[in-house]
């Protein structure tokens, strides 16, 4: 029994010479061989997770910015606007003999615009060069050309610009009647006149807040309509930019916002966007004529329902208007609307009287070849009837 420890001394001390004689000479080698291979090992593990979490940055966003960013400009406006009123400022007679004293000052301006063609078509909006003398763009390389107005619309609030010169990089303009709420969007241009700092456009990203948002006619006369809502940053100097989707197409231009009070000037994730196909339908006026051609003609006339014809028709009241005259061959006549039909709506709209119907027509920016979707009163019986515009020629 006393064996036992005996042997198991001996076999610790033999485990602690040979133990101790490698520790202080291969061991430390295989120590530092070990510390070696991990570190290769680390390494080789780390370069294709490095490699795969930098290719997952790259997404469609970054490839739609990196695609349009250089078809993006700063519009630099310079405008003569009336200074300060002198005493005589009022005075017709004084205006009128002496237009040359009303004193004056050049006010210079930021916005952004973006290129629709290789040729050097700009667009951007009306109020960005609305009265300007000189505009310069500034491309995305840093040179700057002069800009001469091709039309403008105030109603739309679209100005079409071209610089001289040729292969320049543009975007595409998209379908707007196909946004996704919720999708991506990218807003690109000129905040602040940022761009001025390097010649690159600040990009901003949100999603499609909502669409169809109309305004109507404004106090100054521009109606908006159909308008995309996006939460994107957008400040002062993005009118006129682009407001694209993750496919690099443009699907509206960033043109004003809701700032929530008098001293805020700064997004709060309500701004706004005329839809590519608004711009489009008067893209083509621009070109071809310089303005937007409004003239057009139903051959309808219409009146307000006196009582006694209210009364006549068994009518519960007197809202709505009696069409009263339907000219031969026009798009009143073509539609089927007959004298004595009364219309109650007007593209979705209650019509109560002659001043409600002119009303949704300011409202709608009309133009030859859109439609009017009446809803029709005739022998006690109510239909609907869609009336198409037709353009008068000038």
């Amino acid at each position: 029994m006393k064996e036992k420890p005996r042997t198991i001394l001996g076999l610790v001390a033999l485990f602690i010479a040979f133990g101790c004689g490698d520790s202080n000479d291969n061991g430390s080698l295989r120590e530092l061989d070990l510390t070696a291979l991990n570190a290769q090992t680390i390494s080789d593990e780390r370069t294709p997770t490095n490699d795969e979490i930098s290719n997952s940055r790259q997404n469609a966003i970054t490839h739609a910015v990196a695609e349009m960013s250089d078809a993006v400009c700063g519009i630099n406006v310079t405008q003569f606007r009336e200074a300060r009123r002198g005493p005589n400022y009022d005075d017709p007679f004084f205006r009128f003999f002496f237009p040359e004293l009303i004193p004056r000052k050049a006010v210079k301006s930021l916005g952004s615009g973006f290129l629709i063609s290789a040729d050097g078509f700009v667009l951007t909006n009306e109020h960005v060069v609305h009265n300007a003398s000189e505009i310069v763009v500034t491309m995305s390389d840093g040179s700057t050309a002069d800009a001469s107005v091709v039309g403008t619309d105030y109603i739309t609030d679209v100005a079409l610009l071209k610089i001289e010169g040729d292969n320049y990089p543009y975007i595409r303009l998209g379908d707007s009647d196909n946004v996704i709420i919720g999708e991506w969007v990218i807003a690109l241009g000129n905040p602040f006149g940022l761009f001025e700092i390097n010649a690159k456009p600040t990009v901003t990203v949100g999603v499609v807040s909502a669409v169809d948002r109309d305004f109507g006619r404004q106090r100054n006369d521009r109606v908006y309509q159909d308008m995309i809502q996006t939460d994107a940053a957008i400040n002062q100097g993005n009118s006129g930019g682009p407001l694209a989707n993750s496919l690099a197409e443009v699907i509206g231009m960033n043109t004003f916002i809701y700032t929530g009070g008098n001293y805020n000037t700064g997004s709060i994730g309500l701004g706004f966007a005329i839809p590519s196909n608004r711009i489009k339908r008067v893209l083509s006026d621009l070109k071809k004529y310089g303005e937007v051609n409004r003239r057009w003609t139903s051959g309808l006339v219409v009146e307000e329902i006196p009582p006694m014809v209210a009364r006549y028709f068994r009518l519960k009241s007197a809202d709505g208007v009696i069409v009263t005259s339907v000219e031969k061959g026009s798009p009143a006549a073509v539609a089927g609307l007959e004298v004595g039909d009364i219309i109650s709506e007007v593209n979705g709209q209650r019509i109560r009287d002659e001043k409600d119907i002119w009303r949704v027509i300011d409202d709608s920016d009309l133009r030859g070849g859109d439609e009017l979707r009446l809803t029709i009163l005739r022998n006690r019986k109510t239909f609907n009837v869609s009336l198409r515009l037709q353009e008068l020629r000038r």
